[in-house]
């Protein structure tokens, strides 16, 4: 759990630090039209460590603690000496895909940018969903569990209606293919993981047949 604490530490450092400089603020936020223009992709990552407040970074790190602890488990069992690496890897390579496909989406746009590690975080919350599909999540202010699949799919479906829409402030593009990449990267080290997750689909139907 090393590094996903590393991680939660980094981003909060950095973060905070942008919070009484502008300059730092400005510099390192992922602003397609510049990047287009200039080259300057370092921001596709390092957006990923700024955040517009204390609430959005709170949610965003309580959010990787509760699903990266349990995912960088996972990378250190089943790849021993190099998991943590991997881990690492995986969760750098998700800022920089949800942040590409923003990119792609808005370059043209010299009004958009956008800040968070919402798109790497919604990556380890789907590698968790692989992991275990019938995971209980809760949606924001209804109490009432949902298994991780069929909380992933509406997930999906708002980030992806909500892209289309747009006009509030929030870069669902990044949300959703950061979760598409989260549920894939683990699929291309161990392949025979979607068997199991949708062996673990199969067995939570099964279980709500015997009520």
């Amino acid at each position: 759990m090393f590094i996903t604490y590393l991680i939660i530490g980094f981003t909060a450092l950095v973060s905070l630090s942008a919070f009484n400089n502008p300059d730092i603020f400005h510099k390192g936020k992922h602003w397609p039209y510049a990047e287009a223009r200039y080259g300057e992709y370092y921001r596709w990552l390092t957006s990923g460590f700024l955040h517009g407040d204390n609430m959005h970074l709170l949610f965003n790190m309580i959010t990787l603690y509760f699903f990266g602890t349990a995912v960088e488990q996972w990378f250190g069992h089943l790849f021993p000496g190099v998991g943590s690496f991997l881990y690492l890897t995986f969760y750098l390579v998700s800022i920089v895909a949800a942040s590409m496909a923003t990119y792609y989406r808005y370059r043209n746009v010299q009004s958009f940018a956008s800040i968070g590690a919402s798109g790497a975080v919604s990556a380890v919350l789907f590698a968790a969903i692989l992991l275990n599909p019938a995971i209980n999540l809760f949606l924001m202010f209804i109490p009432i569990p949902i298994p991780g699949f069929i909380y992933g799919a509406f997930y999906l479906w708002y980030s992806s209606h909500a892209a289309r829409r747009g006009g509030d402030g929030i870069d669902h593009v990044a949300h959703f293919y950061g979760a598409v990449f989260g549920f894939l990267f683990p699929l291309v080290l161990k392949p025979f993981l979607l068997v199991d997750f949708f062996a673990q689909m199969v067995s939570w139907f099964n279980s709500i047949r015997l009520f």
